[in-house]
């Protein structure tokens, strides 16, 4: 790598553990650690949500989804959009059903709500589904980051995870969600410029320029963005992303801790409402951005006589990488790369956080006010955020040889327990009727018809979420129905 690519890189390194220092600095108690002392702007909460929301998995493997269709004949286009399209509805679902019932009283996690609708058995189950999901789900998107690591540099994958992680481990042990929020805000400038610079030089490299460009995508249905098939086994149809994109956006963003810690650091639920409705609009041009240079790598590859290595070819997610390296000139690569660990770390380090104070305040300690345990308490939730970094590194490790297309791998994990927690949190809003014994005899039936649809096979896991929220919602009813008579129980699910 030339020197010029490695001062970029090392420059926003240093900024970013920067940052963590100089915030852990003002860390106080749990409220400072876990919740930005429920002082962050609005708009810092709309870039955290973005950033957090754009992994390695959107800037790697969305451009791949763009370059080319999977084995099954799903992408090559821009149908990705449908997702996006489900997403912006879902954050309006959660912005008026859910928002409200976080801002009554002091939350530190989202399942302290279902503790308070349930008791502690539905809080602890949901809460360990979650630390379960997140670390394979991150731990994928860890292994995603280091594809690019490795070549740049030719280390092995080990070792590139390792670099990684221990760089993110670093800042967010540090300062905690105030480092988490403020790093977003940085990486999210870095990632788009990086971005917007990767498109730039491929115009730029393609002949003809920007005509040749619409004329060859359009010429191979590059551009196509709705697919109105009905087939259930395919992702990325217009029902499977708008129907399917609620209820995951729904599940993601109002059920998971990742997201919700950023609300509950908002000054206000006002706030907190505009930054998730405004993500939704800046997620949707953002997947238009990065779909929009997959298509560009198609034409660059196709038009310009460059050839792609076979093994890169294969493997659609390494194309953008090969790019980077190869192609891009001094200075700007690393700007690139930067963005690329921008991208990475700014999800990675909202997942070490929001790890450590479900872990902490879920089944270890529940802090009755924000100066409850400012000492002792944040000393254990430094050392809960390092040990779930060395346990996504070793997941990263794990599944570093692993042949899927990523951005289906890591957004399938999340789909498949994010239904039966969504479920639960239905059955909160209902009535009292339904009691924790019901709600949990519900999400074990709703992970077991899980189990059966994620191995089937025959379902995409776009129809993940709703389906294993629905039959959660439903086995919880009628297990309500069944012990407390037809009569009064069936009127009670139908309030």
């Amino acid at each position: 790598m030339h020197a010029f690519d490695l001062t970029v890189l090392a420059l926003y390194l240093a900024g970013v553990v920067g940052v963590g220092w100089h915030l852990g600095r003002q860390t106080r108690d749990l409220r400072d650690y876990f919740l930005s002392g429920r002082r962050t702007p609005g708009w810092a909460i709309l870039a955290s949500i973005v950033a957090t929301e754009t992994s390695t998995v959107t800037f790697l493997s969305v451009p791949a989804f763009a370059f080319a269709a999977n084995a099954r004949g799903e992408g090559g286009n821009w149908t990705f959009l449908s997702l996006a399209l489900g997403s912006v509805c879902g954050r309006v679902c959660v912005a008026w059903l859910l928002l409200p019932r976080y801002f009554r009283g002091e939350l530190f996690t989202v399942y302290q709500a279902l503790q308070q609708r349930f008791d502690v058995r539905v809080q602890r189950a949901a809460s360990a589904l979650f630390l379960a999901t997140r670390c394979l789900a991150d731990g994928i998107r860890l292994m995603a980051t280091a594809l690019i690591l490795t070549a740049l540099t030719r280390w092995s994958d080990p070792v590139a995870i390792l670099i990684l992680a221990g760089a993110t481990i670093l800042y967010t042990w540090l300062g905690g969600m105030k480092a988490v929020i403020w790093t977003d805000v940085l990486q999210a400038c870095v990632y788009l410029a990086g971005a917007g610079a990767a498109a730039w030089v491929l115009l730029e490299r393609i002949p003809g320029g920007w005509e040749t460009a619409l004329e060859v995508a359009r010429s191979h249905d590059k551009l196509r963005v709705f697919d109105f098939g009905w087939d259930v086994s395919r992702s990325y149809t217009f029902w499977a992303g708008l129907v399917g994109g609620v209820f995951l956006t729904t599940a993601t963003h109002g059920t998971d801790q990742l997201m919700v810690q950023r609300y509950l650091s908002a000054r206000n639920r006002r706030e907190a409402a505009a930054a998730l409705l405004g993500s939704g609009l800046a997620i949707l041009m953002q997947f238009a951005l990065f779909l929009g240079l997959g298509t560009l790598l198609f034409v660059y590859y196709r038009e310009a006589g460059v050839a792609l290595p076979e093994s890169v070819a294969a493997r659609p997610d390494r194309v953008f990488p090969h790019f980077v390296v190869t192609e891009l000139p001094a200075g700007v690569r690393g700007l690139v790369i930067a963005a690329v660990f921008a991208a990475a770390m700014s999800t990675l380090s909202s997942s070490l956080n929001s790890l450590a104070t479900a872990a902490l305040t879920d089944f270890c300690h529940s802090p009755a006010s924000g100066r409850a345990g400012s000492g002792p308490a944040v000393s254990a939730a430094r050392r809960w955020t390092l040990g779930w970094g060395l346990v996504q590194a070793g997941v990263a490790l794990a599944t570093a040889r692993m042949e899927t297309r990523i951005v289906d791998m890591a957004l399938a994990l999340a789909s498949f327990t994010s239904g039966p927690v969504l479920g639960l949190f239905f059955l909160a809003l209902g009535p009292r009727r339904v009691d924790s014994t019901s709600a949990l005899i519900g999400l074990v039936v709703g992970m077991a018809v899980m189990v059966l649809v994620g191995t089937g096979g025959g379902v995409s896991w776009q129809w993940y979420t709703l389906t294993g929220s629905v039959v959660t919602w439903l086995a919880g009813c009628g297990v309500a129905l069944w012990r407390g008579g037809a009569g009064r129980a069936g009127s009670g699910c139908s309030e």
